[in-house]
């Protein structure tokens, strides 16, 4: 399927990292609001066409899909462009900064028969993919609990000026710091937990101002620790928190009536699986892991569904193939199937973010209004 990028900025070089791995996605050119930045990216990634606009983009009539990578606050505005031109669409996360907003673009794509699916991908990884089937399998029994951590460290106080991409662009501090950091990474796990368990019924959420000072001017003030205790119509119970102030976190841990599953690294495609048998005897054995482990009777590592196999071609390795959605979104597409990444699951998930980063707002408890159709598992697990 033939693509085009628009917004050339940090995240942009990750995606053209991992292109070399889908050969099924032609990207015929890219546009940035940004004339030297447009000219760095397509100059280090050897681009040949840059569009002037982004009518000149939706005017080329071999594109078939935009790929919709500019700052949050734009992303309702060039999704909708490109919808209303006919185009399916793939955007970076949220799908749109206000729910009324991300509403309107799930109906117009349903009204057009087009696809538009939201970052991020991650559950198409091989981890999430392996989480989910041994959740099928019934390897824990019930599950009943979720504790999931999405803690980055204290990024205010590292050197996040000097942060830049592969092609130059720099880390985009003011509008990570604006848009919030729930916002921006929340859907990581809130992406599997909706897979692996169905749609929310509920969420009851905090949000708080830690450090207002950033280090750089602020046009607005977002809360950069947040905290949501999350119903889920089938069951489950998830405590989930987000901040960029507690020490780099990210386990998941699901606990179930006969063991527990678990993972550290939500952003590694090929993070490793555990699993831990839940009876009397390592009850008692939770209080002591050392010695558990002596025992035998601490976690088992589960073999990941396929390995973790991709190129990244530059900046060094990275564990994500931030690719694989757009290639996924493509083949939906071309296939005239729902996709993996659906349109209502992305706005379900849109309506949980911005519920437990913005609680006043939103209100909490809130109860979500939006559902999805389950999704599928990849063939391959």
């Amino acid at each position: 399927m033939r693509i085009a990028i628009i917004g050339c900025g940090y995240v942009a070089d990750f995606y053209m990292a991992t292109l070399i791995n889908h050969p099924q996605l032609e990207l015929l050119g890219v546009h940035d609001r940004s004339d030297v930045r447009a000219k760095a990216f397509a100059d280090f990634h050897r681009v040949k066409q840059i569009y002037p606009t982004l009518d000149a983009v939706l005017a080329d009539e071999r594109v078939q899909l935009v790929v919709n990578l500019t700052n949050p606050s734009s992303h309702y505005a060039v999704s909708r462009a490109a919808l209303e031109a006919g185009r399916h669409v793939y955007s970076e996360k949220p799908l749109a900064m206000r729910l009324d907003e991300a509403e309107a673009l799930v109906r117009l794509a349903e009204s057009r028969q087009l696809q538009i699916n939201s970052a991020p991908c991650s559950l198409l990884s091989e981890t999430a993919q392996t989480l989910w089937k041994a959740l099928r399998e019934n390897r824990i029994g019930t599950p009943r609990l979720i504790y999931a951590e999405l803690d980055d460290g204290n990024v205010p106080q590292r050197d996040y000026w000097n942060w830049a991409s592969a092609s130059g662009a720099p880390w985009p501090a003011k509008d990570e710091f604006e848009v919030g950091c729930t916002l921006e990474h929340a859907g990581y796990y809130l992406t599997w937990l909706t897979a692996f368990f169905g749609p929310a019924s509920r969420i009851t959420s905090f949000a708080k101002i830690l450090q207002p000072d950033k280090g750089i001017e602020l046009a607005v003030q977002t809360p950069d620790f947040a905290t949501a205790c999350i119903e889920f119509l089938s069951g489950p119970v998830a405590r989930f928190t987000c901040s960029l102030y507690a020490p780099h976190d990210h386990r998941l841990r699901i606990f179930g009536d006969r063991g527990s599953l678990s993972t550290s690294h939500v952003w590694d495609y090929g993070a490793a699986v555990r699993i831990t048998t839940r009876n009397r005897f390592t009850g008692r054995a939770e209080k002591y892991p050392t010695l558990a482990a002596l025992a035998g009777l601490g976690p088992r590592t589960v073999p990941l569904v396929r390995k973790r196999n991709f190129k990244y071609r530059t900046g060094g390795a990275n564990p994500m193939d931030f690719c694989r959605g757009i290639a996924e979104t493509a083949a939906a597409a071309r296939e005239d199937r729902a996709s993996r990444l659906s349109a209502r699951w992305s706005l379900h998930v849109n309506e949980l973010v911005l519920a437990m980063q913005d609680p006043t707002s939103y209100g909490s408890p809130r109860d979500i209004a939006s559902r999805f159709e389950p999704l599928e598992p990849m063939p391959w697990a």
